[in-house]
């Protein structure tokens, strides 16, 4: 029976590489795939390697040997593991709590508008916009601190500074997976134990949780990873408590250190690839395994008011503090002088952004290269998505474990990556040294940085597509492409465009990467909000920080609102 069963499967996989091998089309595509992923992803990495351990001439440790010898570089990692050891811990249980009174407790509509204008901030929003906010509230001239409760000497810079800023960034993140994965719990489990007499509580810590735990852990890494790789947050409120992503900065653009830069980035990656292999081959399966399909009946949602109303206040009152923090942002770039005078409110600092500070350019330039990097990245996302999932050859797990690997390297240790990797080239040789300093490689970045989020939504969509649907598109004579263009991709739009939306916010709103590849040629709004933050021009950095909102959100708005109007959903509702 083995026998047979092992010619089946050897004779299938010769049968689709003869199918594979016939259709010119689909192995250009791969072999361009293939060139894309090692020239931008595994390339500089190596060069990072070959950097670490030759950068002297010579072959060995004594680059290593020579940074942990730095107590700067010692400090950070312990900084760098202490704080994303926290903010992935609070993350996940604030997260956790969230999505535990969205999908247990009946709440009123407010409630539950203010979680999902909660969940989309972080995304729409620069990823620095809470560090502004938290110091113009709570800083030594803060709102709060200062003009409110009189205390003139607070410091928000520092350790706690980045960890509530880091947790009130990354735990919407939570919520939204934990909300997924509570959704998928069959409520007969709970509701057996509660028969049994067991209170609430009981059911959460022998039922709930248990069946959590695999994700809660997911949860965790995903956010430890996030917390660890960020640059902006730290790089703004952090002050003297270093990180590795803002010592690697430092390293390669105020010691001008490039070896001990490319040594640094390979330890930040080593503790971020170790973290993403676990969470990726293991708790995510594990999770995956623990919880399927969706929940065989609905739940009976949590009434009595002696739960419910605690947990809803305090989620209320949570929500309403994020929101205020990131409305704090738009306000504070009205204020006549940041710190000493708030009225009357002026629009002066938007007028200094486009009269003084090249605001047109900075718009323009952001805006062109994200339009420009967000449908490449969608058409790339669902076209290693569809060939991940519905072709069978020998490069397919490099293509899926290539692509994903983006999602574990820091911006930080990718911008140093192309730093020598394409300024210096191959040893030294000029090996596409023309890219540096581009547009174009500004654009490349943002595609990796964001291709790991739209392959997995895109993954997730292809496999609810019936084979045989395409297979009858080949049956009549279609090749791979036409298929792609005529039935695939036309089934999956949905996917595509919310990838395309995806992909236009996380480029418009990047710095860790981009922060060390852009020249005088081009101004990003980003690069010059953390420029005017770090030299205490909070007004400034409010000002270019509120048009990156207004652009994001309209962008979002404007691309649901064609999502909607134009995407399979509103068909398949027209039909019923």
């Amino acid at each position: 029976m083995r026998k047979e069963l092992t010619m089946a499967r050897t004779q299938s996989a010769a049968l689709d590489r003869k199918k594979l091998m016939a259709d010119p089309i689909m192995v250009t595509t791969i072999v361009v795939l293939i060139t894309f992923l090692t020239l931008f992803i595994l390339y500089p990495l190596a060069i990072l390697l070959v950097d670490s351990f030759v950068g002297d001439g010579t072959f060995g440790f004594s680059i290593f040997e020579r940074i942990f010898k730095m107590p700067t570089f010692t400090r950070a990692i312990t900084n760098t593991l202490k704080v994303g050891f926290l903010v992935g811990i609070l993350s996940a249980l604030i997260g956790l709590l969230f999505a535990y009174v969205e999908v247990y407790v009946r709440m009123n509509k407010f409630v539950g508008g203010l979680f999902k204008v909660v969940s989309m901030l972080p995304v729409v929003s620069p990823p620095f916009v809470l560090s502004l906010s938290m110091i113009m509230l709570f800083g030594k001239a803060g709102i709060i601190t200062r003009f409110l409760l009189g205390i003139y000497d607070n410091s928000v810079y520092g350790f706690w500074g980045i960890v509530i800023v880091q947790t009130l960034t990354f735990f919407p993140v939570c919520y939204m997976m934990l909300k997924g994965l509570l959704k998928n719990i069959d409520p007969s489990l709970e509701e057996a134990a509660r028969d049994m007499g067991a209170s609430r509580w009981k059911v959460f810590t022998s039922v709930t949780l248990p069946l959590m735990l695999p994700g809660l852990g997911n949860a965790f890494l995903v956010t430890f990873i996030e917390s660890i790789a960020d640059f902006a947050n730290p790089m703004i409120i952090g002050g003297s408590y270093d990180t590795l992503a803002t010592t690697i900065y430092l390293q390669i653009t105020g010691s001008y250190d490039k070896p001990g830069a490319a040594a640094m980035a390979v330890v930040l990656l080593c503790i971020t690839l170790a973290m993403f292999i676990v969470q990726k081959y293991y708790l995510e399966r594990k999770t995956a395994a623990t919880l399927t399909g969706k929940a065989s009946r609905a739940r009976m949602l949590i009434e009595d008011r002696s739960v419910k109303t605690p947990l809803t206040i305090l989620c209320a009152l949570a929500a309403g503090f994020v929101i205020l923090m990131y409305i704090c942002v738009p306000i504070g770039a009205f204020f006549p002088t940041w710190g000493f005078k708030f009225f009357p409110l002026t629009t002066k600092w938007f007028e200094l952004v486009f009269t003084r500070y090249h605001g047109f350019q900075a718009f323009r330039d952001s805006f062109v290269l994200s339009l420009i990097s967000a449908p490449i990245t969608a058409l790339l996302s669902m076209i290693i998505s569809y060939l991940v999932v519905k072709r069978k050859f020998k490069s397919k797990g490099f293509i899926e474990a290539v692509s994903m690997l983006a999602m574990a390297v820091p911006g930080t240790v990718l911008g140093v990556g192309y730093i020598r990797g394409f300024s210096n080239g191959v040893f030294n040789t000029g090996f596409l040294h023309g890219l540096y300093g581009t547009g174009l490689i500004l654009i490349i970045v943002f595609v990796v940085r964001s291709l790991p989020t739209g392959t997995r939504s895109g993954i997730s969509a292809l496999r609810q597509i019936d084979k045989s649907i395409e297979e009858s598109a080949y049956d009549m004579g279609a090749d791979s492409f036409k298929v792609f263009m005529t039935v695939t991709l036309p089934l999956i739009k949905d996917s595509f465009l919310s990838g395309l939306v995806t992909a236009f916010v996380r480029s418009i709103t990047a710095i860790s990467a981009i922060i060390l590849l852009v020249t005088p040629q081009f101004l990003l709004i980003t690069v010059q909000i953390n420029e005017f933050a770090e030299k205490g021009s909070y007004s400034l950095a409010c000002a270019f920080a509120t048009i990156l909102i207004v652009i994001t959100y309209g962008a979002v708005l404007l691309m649901n609102l064609f999502i909607k109007h134009f995407g399979t959903s509103r068909k398949l509702k027209e039909e019923e």
